[in-house]
């Protein structure tokens, strides 16, 4: 019996978790630091869209997706949405070592804050996720930049009007 209740318990766990990265809830803040090694939030970048690029030294697949991340963010220079290219690397060596080969026009983070493995499930990446304004999930497993759909996704939450431009 025990066991099934573990079980269960481990379940709805993983269920509470899931409905936190619902679109519409409220994105969950994070540490992390630029390369200065100034500690930055995610809640500082509140009021703009965000678009989240988890990735690491070491991922392939993640290295391939940065040069249309990087794309992107010309793309949309002057609006209101910022990119974030955040490594998850285990220490900011590598990272750093990996910065100082590859030339980064965005500003570039490293987070090894618990909250992206536990409150945001980030299990394998790249992982991407979007913001809205508002700072509420828009999709917490959000298209990659390559893909087709993110430009127009970007574009309507960009043209959605946050609340607090309302002035009731």
């Amino acid at each position: 019996m025990s066991l099934n209740a573990d079980f269960a318990t481990e379940i709805e766990g993983k269920i509470v978790q899931a409905s936190k990265l619902l679109p519409g809830q409220p994105a969950i803040d994070f540490e992390m630091l630029d390369v200065e090694g100034n500690v930055k939030h995610l809640a500082d970048f509140k009021g703009k869209v965000i678009y989240i690029d988890l990735w690491a030294t070491w991922c392939g697949p993640c290295i391939q997706e940065s040069p249309a991340f990087e794309a992107l963010g010309k793309k949309y220079v002057g609006k209101d949405i910022v990119f974030l290219p955040v490594s998850t690397d285990t220490t900011t060596k590598p990272w750093l070592r990996y910065l100082d080969g590859h030339k980064k026009e965005l500003t570039q983070y490293h987070s090894n804050d618990v909250a992206l493995k536990e409150s945001w499930a980030i299990m394998y990446i790249p992982r991407f996720i979007l913001i809205d304004k508002d700072f509420n999930i828009v999709n917490a497993y959000a298209p990659r930049p390559s893909s087709e759909e993110i430009g127009t996704l970007i574009d309507s939450v960009l043209n959605k009007e946050g609340h607090h431009h309302h002035h009731h």
